[in-house]
């Protein structure tokens, strides 16, 4: 591969609410089994990218661990490799990222010290496959200066979220709207830019002697009209877990075997961390229908239209329907939980009921949670 990859897994907002006060949101579970950063870290691996850094900053300390062996992704090789990047105070600079340019500035020397003429920037918390040597033949065939790979907008996403764009019959973009409060614009960045790597220097120095710290708007807006900026039209499923509907809405996705299919059935794969837990186990009694369930869980109850992460408990005569169960959770006897997503590593008690509703998914925090993952 001709290229070098970066994951920008270090941000964090509000969107989530209390799912994001004590975990990066690059480490949400997805799907039961995986984290969000190994779709983008899979996708690296498959598409023969050997280096790839990823940058964490808020709340890594879950992160860091799932990243603590590259081996899970294939990097645990000779040439290349994974590497996990923090701030780092130095002589020169005593500051957090104060944003993804800056992010990337602060890792100059990663991006000097390597020999690839490309570089793929992808973010950490976009669920999706794609092979970025496809990206990067798009690139190099329109002489583009930097590419933005994007889809369609969904009806059902705010798009206060997202960067809106325009392109011309040729695919360049004229137009590059950045979380804009309303827009016209049917186009959306999915988060993944391919560049040169010495163009990439170049900019992010001289937006830092500017005092200009984000991607988006100090480089891919500002320079829309002087540099060659395409799209490259993703067709496939996408979606961006950062907000609090996108997140239950992606995991409900998986629910369906068409996006199963996709991810799980269709080569090349998605990988993450194992876990050495046993196989599921459902005691007699218990009725499981349309339901993602992880490895280590016991089911005793009635699960419906929900997904289970790894080590769930559901006591007997319970009703888990259309929820999401975070790792390692313990629900007790006679419980009823219902459009929620429920913590991980909580206790609930027995007799307890949570009911959200479809438009207001309930976050279910116990005060005798143990510890997060």
């Amino acid at each position: 591969m001709r290229a070098i990859g970066i994951i920008l897994a270090g941000g964090n907002n509000k969107r989530m609410k209390e799912l994001s006060n004590k975990r990066a949101i690059s480490a949400m579970p997805v799907a039961g089994t995986f984290r969000a950063i190994d779709f983008a870290l899979s996708n690296m691996s498959n598409s023969h990218v050997q280096k790839v850094a990823v940058l964490t900053q808020y709340n890594s300390r879950s992160l860091n661990q799932h990243l603590s062996s590259s081996k899970w992704w294939d990097f645990g090789r000779k040439q290349g490799g994974l590497y996990v990047y923090t701030p780092t105070i130095t002589a020169e600079h005593g500051d957090w990222f104060r944003g993804t340019a800056d992010a990337l500035y602060q890792n100059l020397v990663f991006l000097k010290s390597s020999h690839e003429p490309y570089v793929i920037i992808a973010a950490g918390d976009g669920i999706y496959k794609l092979d970025y040597n496809r990206v990067l033949e798009y690139h190099i065939e329109k002489k583009a200066d930097i590419t933005v790979v994007c889809t369609a907008l969904n009806p059902a996403d705010d798009v206060s979220r997202f960067g809106c764009i325009k392109m011309n019959e040729d695919n360049r973009i004229v137009e590059f709207e950045e979380k804009p409060v309303a827009t016209d614009a049917t186009t959306i960045s999915c988060g993944v830019y391919v560049i040169r790597r010495r163009q990439l220097i170049e900019l992010l120095e001289k937006s830092n002697d500017e005092d200009r710290y984000d991607f988006v708007k100090d480089i891919l807006v500002r320079y829309k009209k002087l540099k060659h900026i395409y799209g490259y039209r993703m067709n496939g499923y996408w979606s961006n877990i950062a907000s609090l509907p996108s997140y239950y809405r992606t995991n409900m996705d998986f629910l369906k075997r068409e996006i199963r299919d996709h991810f799980f059935k269709e080569a090349p794969g998605v990988y993450t961390r194992l876990a050495d837990n046993p196989p599921a186990k459902y005691n007699p009694g218990c009725s499981v229908h349309n339901a993602i369930v992880a490895s280590g869980c016991i089911i005793n109850g009635m699960v419906e239209n929900s997904v289970l992460c790894r080590k769930v408990y559901v006591g007997n005569n319970c009703i888990i329907r259309n929820s999401v169960i975070l790792n390692d959770v313990y629900i007790g006897d006679n419980s009823v939980i219902e459009n929620c997503i429920v913590e991980s590593r909580d206790t609930i008690r027995a007799n307890t009921t949570y009911i959200g509703t479809p438009d207001d998914i309930r976050i279910v925090i116990e005060k005798n949670e143990r510890y997060i993952m």
